[in-house]
């Protein structure tokens, strides 16, 4: 399936965009997706590690979990502030 990643803040910053679209198996966890986007880039590895994900705009944590089918990923590190 083709997926959107939105990145926002550091995790924008890190990645060097603002959104990608990826082919992923609604199989893969997101954990899988994570070493995936990292791939070669260490920096958005460090911030992955700390960023929560809505997935079609829901909380989706447990990187264990298979992604499903899914059109948007939003990558959302910690923020400060309330």
């Amino acid at each position: 399936m083709n997926l959107t990643v939105r990145f926002f803040a550091a995790a924008r910053s890190a990645a060097g965009t603002e959104s990608l679209v990826v082919d992923v198996d609604p199989a893969s966890t997101l954990g899988d997706l994570e070493s995936t986007l990292s791939a070669g880039n260490p920096e958005l590895a460090k911030v992955l590690e700390r960023c929560s994900y809505l997935r079609d705009e829901t909380a989706f944590t447990d990187r264990s979990l298979g992604l499903g089918t899914c059109s948007t990923l939003d990558v959302l590190p910690p923020f400060a502030g309330g």
